[in-house]
């Protein structure tokens, strides 16, 4: 048997598209995907790697009731004879679940029989699976029963933790201090958008994107930005400002690629840009995002070390001009499924650990998820596997920032001739498609989870305006039919959990 092969075997169905496979991938005991290679091949999916260890796979999967979200085993370890897939998906659901349970209850959770009956189903499924694997087809569909009933479980043990959770919150204090902003984008908002703004959000991003900002070389442009604050001033909004340096083409100045090649002039041009930008604002603005996505390449073929250089460099720069404003950094697609295509040497976390390591004044962390976006966003999780994530961002000891969007439509956008080529929204995801419902509907599921978490100190939702922007129809707001629901969804949020 060659070196690192797993084999599952898929019932028909199953349902296995050659799509859902190239998106499926390995983790170690670290979580971080490995390379690998993944194909069908009569009846079976064949994982290649080119390690032995033993670790989970992971593949969106079709779920009754919820869209397609990605589930995994439990640990595998190599073995001549296929593991059956919806079974061990099965397995691997009903022992992160219960796991989940104990992890809880040791810190008080009150766990309510309801969650413990939906959960008894599971395994009762599970259990009737497992044994009736000589009928392969008879295990699926006893599978396929464990896994609903155990996603179920999770949501609505998720469900009595935020309730407890933020109940436990508000016994401090009536009102969290969470931050709940916007971008203000490349301009000015009009009055209706900035009426629809102020009610939902107590905070605002200043973008100061380095590519609108100087253009030309050596000429920077501050108008917007400077009316920009001068309005959240105005307006009693927290200002958030950055990201001040992001690797890609919609951050970049076109400028900039005729220095490719070059590190280290692209090093100082870095350094010169985050001193000018924190300088001039010093003192009035309350967080600066110092660096986005430097964990994920996109531009001017820098290596892996060149933009962890670049990161502490943005860091350092924006600390010499500011000694005492927060800092954040962010990293993109937190759950590392990009790294099963490639081989980087840091996962997201790993690269967040060394800038905590190396004693850099960080105030916060910053996760990007953009759900339902591929490639380049994240794949569509329930609940529980985004409170695990949050959870294992928070062991860094730094309070966490979280930059958000779903789709709210379902079919591509054009972009403009200066956007990079973003994805349109996956056809896979929720149940019944993307939609500005459904937009609505994930952010009033998933954000209270979210503000329950005492290290979660400021959500971000990634686009205002526009359904042609980098997210297509991940905006909030449309010009030309006014605030969508997703909108009404934050400001009621802010309003019962938010100052």
């Amino acid at each position: 048997m060659p070196t690192g092969l797993l084999r599952f075997l898929m019932p028909a169905s199953a349902g296995v598209t050659e799509s859902r496979a190239q998106r499926a991938y390995l983790t170690g005991p670290d979580q971080v995907p490995w390379p690998c290679r993944i194909r069908l091949d009569n009846g079976q999916l064949v994982v290649e790697r080119q390690v032995s260890d033993s670790g989970k796979f992971h593949i969106p999967w079709p779920v009754e009731g919820h869209g397609e979200v990605v589930l995994s085993t439990a640990t595998l370890m190599e073995c001549d004879r296929p593991y059956h897939l919806p079974v061990e998906l099965a397995r691997g659901k009903v022992n992160q679940v219960r796991n989940q349970i104990a992890e809880w209850q040791s810190i008080g959770l009150v766990v309510p029989d309801k969650v413990d009956a939906v959960l008894k189903r599971a395994l009762g499924h599970l259990a009737l699976a497992v044994t009736s694997q000589h009928d392969p087809q008879v295990a699926a569909e006893h599978a396929e029963r464990a896994i609903v009933a155990a996603v179920d479980a999770a949501d609505l043990l998720v469900a009595c933790y935020c309730e407890q959770a933020l109940a436990s919150r508000h016994r401090g204090t009536a009102r969290l201090r969470t931050l709940l902003g916007a971008p203000l984008g490349a301009g000015l908002l009009d009055p209706p958008a900035a009426a629809a703004f102020l009610k939902a959000f107590n905070s605002a991003i200043v973008p100061m994107a380095w590519r609108q900002v100087e253009a030309a070389e050596g000429h920077r442009q501050w108008e917007i930005s400077d009316r920009q604050i001068e309005w959240c001033e105005a307006q009693g909004l927290k200002v958030v400002s950055g990201p001040l340096v992001q690797l890609d083409r919609l951050a970049l100045p076109d400028w900039l690629c005729l220095w490719e090649g070059d590190f280290r002039s692209i090093h100082s041009f870095v350094s010169d840009y985050v001193q000018a930008a924190v300088t001039r604002y010093r003192g009035r603005v309350h967080v600066w995002q110092c660096a986005a996505r430097m964990n994920v390449p996109d531009a001017l073929s820098l290596t892996e070390e060149q933009r962890l250089q670049l990161t502490v460099r943005a860091i350092e720069a924006a600390r010499q001009a500011d000694p005492t404003t927060p800092l954040s950094v962010s990293f993109d697609q937190p759950w590392a499924e990009y790294m099963s295509k490639s081989a980087p040497d840091l996962s997201p976390l790993h690269f967040a650990d060394a800038l905590v390591r190396a004693g850099l004044e960080l105030g916060a962390v910053g996760l990007e998820i953009n759900m339902g976006y591929q490639p380049g966003g994240s794949y569509l999780r329930d609940r529980l596997e985004c409170s695990r994530l949050l959870d294992l961002w928070s062991y860094l000891g730094l309070p966490l920032h979280l930059l958000l969007s779903v789709p709210g439509g379902q079919a591509a956008a054009a972009t403009g001739a200066a956007s990079p080529p973003r994805p349109a929204p996956a056809e896979a995801g929720l149940s019944g498609g993307w939609t500005a419902d459904s937009q609505a509907a994930w952010i009033k599921h998933y954000l209270p989870m979210m503000v329950a978490k005492p290290a979660v100190q400021a959500i971000f939702w990634n686009q205002f305006e526009g359904e042609a922007g980098e997210f297509p129809h991940a905006g909030l707001f449309d010009r030309a039919a006014g605030p969508k629901p997703a909108l009404a969804a934050l400001a009621v949020l802010r309003k019962k959990h938010l100052e």
